[in-house]
Parts: C-alpha cells; structure tokens; sequence
C-alpha cells in the first residue's frame, strides 16, 4: 500500500503580513443582496469582508476602529450618510483609506459625482458576478503590480 507523504497534499496558509488580522475589506452597498454577492466575490479571492447595506452602518463599523483597508462604496447607496458623504466622513477618520466606487452601468457617473471628489479612488463597473469588484480591491491593495490596475 503506497505510503502518503504528510504535507504533501495540503495547502499551507500564508501568514497575513497584519499579524492576527487578515486584509479587511467594508462594503457598503446599496442593499443586502448587492452586499452579499459583492462580498462573496471579495471573499474568493483571499479577503475578509464586513458587509453593511447602509451609510450610517457602515460609518458605525469606521467610527468603532475595526481594521478596515479597503472601503467599496456601492453606486446608490441607501441611508444617510449616502455614498459622497460616507467617503468624506471615512477620508476623515482614516486619511490612508482605501477606495473603490462601483457603478451600475460602465457608462454611467456615480451620483454624487465621487470620483471628482475623491481622484485616487478606483472607479469600476459593476459586474453581475461581481469579479471586477473584487479585482479593483486587489488592485488597490497592491499598488506596486500594473497587471492588478485592468
């Protein structure tokens, strides 16, 4: 009976480089299920995620001090503060945040015109699988590699 050598067919987990925290990631979107499906394509590649469907929630979680990198605002978002007034309060709390705004449509501006106010954020269609999403966080996240950028 052949022997199996231990170690051999499992993947060994690599150290987050953020000691017991992994890259944390706040989606703020315009209603659950856009929150959840978002979430779930972030989740697949490696991050992880808290998911709130409203600006005043999702202020709460950056006013509260949990370890957030990453901010995906979602085109439209409900409750108040809307999208242009949570990226303020955010860049406010946490100048170094990251950002990625999505939009409905690859044609279509945000509402609050955020990517005028906030130039650095990374502006992406959505997609109905939500991948394009989840690379724009790997993009941001990642600075240093131009293949991450498309």
């Amino acid at each position: 009976m052949p022997r199996a050598v231990i170690g051999s067919a499992v993947r060994r987990a690599v150290a987050p480089p953020r000691g017991c925290y992994r890259t944390q990631v706040l989606v703020a979107g315009r209603d659950l299920r856009w929150s959840r499906r978002v979430s779930s394509a972030i989740r697949g590649v490696g991050y992880q995620v808290t998911a709130c469907d409203n600006g005043r929630d999702a202020l709460a979680v950056l006013v509260l001090g949990l370890p957030i990198d990453v901010l995906v605002i979602g085109a439209g978002l409900a409750g108040q503060p809307g999208g242009a007034g949570l990226a303020a309060e955010a860049r406010a709390l946490r100048p170094g945040l990251r950002i990625v705004l999505t939009l409905n449509d690859p044609g279509e501006t945000h509402p609050d015109d955020l990517a005028g106010l906030f130039p650095e954020a990374v502006t992406v269609a959505e997609d109905p699988a939500a991948p394009a999403v989840a690379r724009a966080v790997r993009a941001v996240l990642s600075p240093s590699d131009p293949g991450l950028r498309n």
